[in-house]
């Protein structure tokens, strides 16, 4: 077993680095199976959020090296792409060993790079763990289909096969589930894929490459790239690249969407969302509140299935005072400090952009019932804080509403009945997920139907499925024609083969006797 007792130790090199005023070590690729240094001449700066202390510099990595990265994968997926499910799945089998004893390693990079509080790092690791024990069911997820004797003698038989290399990009707000979204599955299935993390917090990533290369996958099966612009264009025009996985924002999902698949290329991207929960009056008031509160302000708002939009319906809003107070003994604290339940967001810009759409929230004629715009953590007075929030008397034109704030605030809108809520979810654009709190069957069976939301919760206000299923988030949540995860996912890294064979029965010649027990 491995012991990430350092976490620079894999993501980040002790040599100068070409930054001539900076002295923080540069964080490395990894390209065939070990740590690469870059020889990029540009860096982005890597940062602590709960400190904002510069702890690493990003390279952009060159364009040799994002061709030395796709070479390798080419060369890899020659032999990869032939070994047997059975070995494939072995060597996920081992990798979801590793994860689970080395969870506490990588919850705390995740914490030191993303700021999210160390049970929610853990969380983060855990989610996406199971992603890959799901992975070991490759056996029944690649079958295909046999149809024999469609005409006389002939057989039709339709296989399911890898595409060759494939490339994911990944988002700041979860380091280690979302790469374990795509790389497991992408390599289980026979393919090999280049990675690139956030550029602001890649050492989960990074960390999980050394896993399953002591997992047994193969030297150039899983190569891992750094970068922005340049990079993301890279892995959008190289036609060696068949296929696309993409979570993050809705300019960059679109961007990319567009771009690969004008080249040709399988795109699946997930992008922004305001999920809604509505609560209905005759709904637990405790545990409904009590759910919004965790479903709104965890991780500090950023994620794409957090609850940031609640809907009042009737009487129900007499609940909001009672809702204001839970938020307001919520501790904001560095993510790693016990009895946090927030901590920072991921840079000075996010908190910024927070900031000022508090502010418009104001000047729209919105009311503030809790302000965090002025939260200081004493400990940690450079860290990117914002306390909780709650915006209420929110109209569909404000700002707070139409944006995802992405950060730890709650907009409240009330409406009279169900049927209106219902109306205000679906004439949002996007279709990420919702959620209702009822204890009306009745009531929960007609939301299900009526709402136009790709994945709903009933009193579960974060609806992400499990892996067996699939992340089915729609409209505008979501470009692509086949989702993350579950068979979905799997299929979105595999094409279908189909072949048609004729033996002739007069043709068949009589075997010899055999008495060993028959091998496959």
């Amino acid at each position: 077993m491995l012991r990430f007792s350092n976490l620079n130790q894999l993501t980040i090199s002790a040599r100068a680095t070409y930054r001539l005023y900076s002295t923080a070590p540069t964080v490395k690729l990894w390209i065939d199976n070990k740590p690469v240094e870059s020889k990029a001449k540009e860096f982005i700066d890597l940062y602590n959020p709960a400190t904002n202390e510069l702890i690493g510099l990003v390279p952009k990595t060159t364009q040799e090296e994002m061709t030395m990265a796709v070479e390798s994968s080419k060369k890899a997926f020659k032999t990869w792409s032939k070994t047997t499910p059975l070995l494939r799945q072995q060597v996920m089998l081992k990798l979801q060993q590793l994860i689970k004893e080395n969870m506490k390693d990588l919850a705390a990079s995740v914490t030191r790079e993303q700021g999210k509080t160390l049970p929610d790092a853990e969380g983060d690791v855990l989610r996406g763990l199971q992603v890959v024990e799901h992975a070991c069911s490759v056996t029944f997820m690649q079958m295909g289909h046999t149809l024999p004797n469609i005409a006389k003698d002939i057989d039709c038989t339709s296989y399911r096969i890898p595409l060759g290399v494939t490339a994911g990009i990944c988002p700041f707000n979860f380091p280690a589930m979302i790469p374990l979204w795509m790389f497991p599955l992408a390599t289980v299935a026979g393919n090999t894929m280049i990675l690139k993390p956030s550029e602001k917090d890649p050492g989960a990533a990074l960390m999980l490459a050394e896993l399953a290369r002591q997992a047994g996958l193969p030297d150039g099966v899983l190569n891992i790239i750094h970068g922005q612009h340049q990079a993301v264009d890279f892995i959008c025009d190289d036609p060696a690249i068949r296929a696309i996985s993409f979570v993050g924002s809705d300019q960059a999902g679109t961007y990319i969407y567009r771009r690969g698949t004008q080249n040709g290329k399988r795109v699946q991207s997930n992008m922004g969302a305001k999920n809604h929960g509505v609560v209905m009056p005759d709904a637990n008031k405790e545990n409904a509140l009590n759910q919004l509160i965790g479903a709104a302000f965890g991780a500090a708002g950023q994620r794409c299935m957090a609850l940031t939009t609640a809907v009042f319906v009737g009487e129900s809003k007499n609940w909001i005072p009672d809702l204001v107070e839970k938020a307001r003994k919520l501790k904001v604290n560095a993510g790693h400090e016990p009895g946090t339940d927030i901590g920072p967001v991921i840079s000075k810009d996010s908190k910024k952009r927070i900031h000022d759409i508090i502010d418009k929230s104001y000047k729209e004629g919105a009311k503030v019932l809790l302000d965090g715009r002025e939260i200081v953590v004493e400990k940690y007075k450079n860290g990117n804080f914002v306390g909780p929030t709650v915006i209420s008397e929110v109209k569909p034109d404000m700002t707070c509403y139409k944006e995802e704030i992405f950060g730890p605030a709650l907009v409240i809108l009330c409406v009279d009945t169900l049927n209106d809520a219902i109306d205000l979810i679906n004439n949002n654009p996007y279709g990420n997920g919702t959620a209702i709190f009822t204890t009306n069957g009745a009531t929960a069976r007609k939301f299900t139907h009526d709402i136009d939301v790709g994945q709903v919760g009933i009193n579960v206000p974060i609806p992400v499925p499990l892996p067996m299923f699939s992340f089915t988030g729609s409209r505008g949540s979501f470009l692509g024609d086949t989702n993350f995860y579950g068979q979905n996912g799997f299929n979105f890294y595999t094409q279908l083969k189909t072949v048609t064979s004729q033996w002739r029965s007069e043709d068949a010649t009589p075997e010899a006797i055999q008495t060993s027990f028959p091998r496959m």
